[in-house]
């Protein structure tokens, strides 16, 4: 089905105020008529002083002429005005019911596929294309109503007074037209697209780089260890240079022809006044002088208008990009799962469509048993426990909780039966106490106190004057990684779901903190079904079961005893572990 034009699009998110942008068309444009009033009384004031000239004590009138211009000029900018108020009433509703529609979509989508977007981008759609589309709503489409009003009155007075002049002062604008069209025809509109695609990808690299700049500090790394974000940064210089050089030459000829517009009248008082200049002459080439700079006025307009076209068709189409994502289906007969324990059969999963980043897997984890997924980096352990809390749907095969496939889960029953504390854990910038109750929002301020104990954070709120209210984020309150990833924990313990995941979670803990951190688990695991992604294999001795994963197939199973011993893929793991373990810096002898 084809999709509705880009304004029809737009004002679908109007409702009642739809009828708010017409009526500021409707005021634009009779500015824009009233404007043009002034100038026929300043060819009135022109006209008395050549009819009684050298007697300019004759002229009687030139003051009435010129308060009249002066209130006609005012009723112009007030109409104006009224006509922009209206235009902005509709475009703030129109930007908020975008934003409202989007955050509300993203809501629903599934986890993955939003890191798989990118925070950056993300919030560069919501807030910058949403407010492009304000902006031409509120300002552009008024101007283009005014501007088109403007064209047709200026047509009028230019061929009323000297048809002959009005033609001249034409000439210029048609060159500048051509000039215009090459600026702004299907091939810019493909540029403009290719330079909002480069200022996304940098957009959403300079988040991940600022959010890694702990690492870069750490290692004394520059930017170019960061090789994506270089990379976006040199394709968007590659592109504006490029884009700059194909504007060049259209962009100085437009600027010479619209500028142009006093040469070619100039040569045309030569040309049809033939050396013999009348009084009615001078008065009609005097009025195209003065007047003609609202044609160079216009056509800049119309320009920049043109190029504001590209960028909302743009901003649409990058908001349909995130709109036409699909959320995870909602079952039609909804099951609840008996009990925790969870399998997989056959699951297989591709992030871009061609290879598997888990690969046929196959596996039982009993209710309330302790298993870890071990290997490799890279080796799809992350996604196989996103796909378990049904982050992504699995492309074949099943993955059941409680014996029930997690696609005849309601979304709200599976997310309050697993829980998962990813290794780089998100706060918001909001009060402790607030980042904890987001694991339950009923939840009492004993029950998230209770929670914040349990995850051995007591060390944590002490610190602080404001304690349990202390804001995240503000004024200088910052938690270190092993810090935030207790304050997650605690969320988790709030929730209190049957099902754990831990991704890495004492990734970011400086020991002190790793032992706290650990602890916490500890207690969070106890009588609960626990899936532990670990790379310290220290962390996975007393865990029921192992499942060892590299390129997305189980490579082995078992117990930490019997892996360690098989001489297979863990037992290497193991043994690289204890040695980087015993390593130590040698003493300077």
């Amino acid at each position: 089905m084809k999709k509705k034009s880009n304004l029809p699009r737009l004002l679908g998110y109007a409702g009642k105020r739809k009828i708010l942008t017409y009526l500021s068309w409707v005021f634009a444009g009779l500015s824009a008529l009233i404007a043009l009033v002034p100038f026929w009384y300043i060819w009135r004031i022109l006209k008395e002083v050549i009819e009684v000239s050298p007697n300019f004590s004759e002229a009687r009138n030139i003051t009435g002429y010129g308060w009249s211009a002066v209130l006609w000029a005012v009723a112009a900018v007030l109409v104006y005005i009224t006509g922009l108020m209206c235009s902005h009433l509709a475009a703030f509703r129109i930007a908020t019911n975008m934003r409202i529609k989007m955050t509300d979509h993203i809501s629903k989508l599934p986890t993955g596929e939003i890191e798989k977007i990118g925070s950056g981008k993300l919030r560069r759609t919501i807030t910058e294309t949403a407010g492009a589309a304000e902006t031409y709503l509120a300002h552009q489409l008024p101007d283009k109503s005014k501007a088109i009003f403007t064209v047709i009155g200026m047509l009028l007075l230019l061929f009323i007074f000297d048809w002959r002049l009005g033609l001249l002062s034409l000439v210029p604008v048609f060159v500048g037209f051509l000039c215009m069209t090459r600026m702004t025809g299907k091939e810019m509109q493909r540029k403009m697209t290719e330079y909002q695609n480069a200022l996304a990808d940098m957009s959403n690299e300079a988040v991940e780089y600022v959010r890694g700049i702990p690492v870069v500090k750490t290692f004394g790394q520059t930017v170019f260890s960061f090789k994506k974000f270089k990379r976006t940064i040199d394709n968007y210089e590659k592109w504006t240079i490029a884009y700059t050089n194909d504007l060049g030459g259209p962009m100085c000829f437009y600027t010479l022809a619209v500028n142009g517009v006093f040469a070619f009248l100039i040569l045309g008082a030569f040309w049809l006044g033939g050396g013999n200049v009348t009084p009615d002459f001078l008065l009609n080439m005097l009025f195209y002088i003065i007047i003609t700079p609202v044609i160079t006025l216009t056509m800049t307009k119309l320009m920049f208008m043109s190029e504001n076209q590209m960028v909302v068709a743009d901003a649409l189409a990058r908001i349909d990009g995130v709109l036409d994502l699909k959320p995870l289906s909602e079952p039609q007969n909804r099951q609840h799962p008996q009990d925790n324990s969870i399998v997989l059969k056959n699951a297989a999963f591709s992030y871009d469509g061609r290879k598997n980043a888990v690969d046929n897997i196959s596996l039982e984890i009993k209710s309330g048993e302790k298993a870890a997924f071990v290997g490799p980096s890279g080796g799809g352990k992350s996604t196989l426990a996103s796909l378990i809390a049904r982050f992504f749907d699995v492309n074949s095969g099943e993955i059941k909780i409680g014996g029930v496939n997690i696609k005849n889960i309601a979304k709200e029953e599976l997310m309050n039966t697993v829980s998962f504390v990813f290794q780089n854990s998100k706060l918001i910038k909001a009060s402790i106490f607030d980042n904890v109750r987001l694991g339950n929002p009923n939840a009492t301020d004993e029950e998230v106190t209770a929670a914040l104990k349990a995850a051995q954070c007591a060390d944590i709120i002490e610190k602080f004057p404001d304690g349990i209210n202390t804001v995240i984020g503000s004024k200088g309150v910052y938690l270190s990684g092993g810090e935030a990833q207790r304050i997650a924990i605690a969320r988790a313990f709030l929730k209190n779901t049957p099902i754990i995941i831990l991704d890495e979670a004492t990734a970011f803990a400086d020991p002190d903190n790793e032992v706290k951190v650990q602890a916490a688990m500890n207690e969070l695991a106890r009588n609960k079904t626990v899936i532990m992604i670990a790379h310290r294999l220290s962390t996975v001795r007393n865990v029921d079961r192992i499942f060892v994963i590299e390129d997305g197939k189980i490579r082995e199973k078992g117990t930490f005893d019997e892996l360690k011993n098989s001489r297979g893929l863990f037992s290497k793991m193991w043994a690289d572990y204890q040695s980087s373990a015993e390593w130590k810096v040698a003493k300077e002898v």
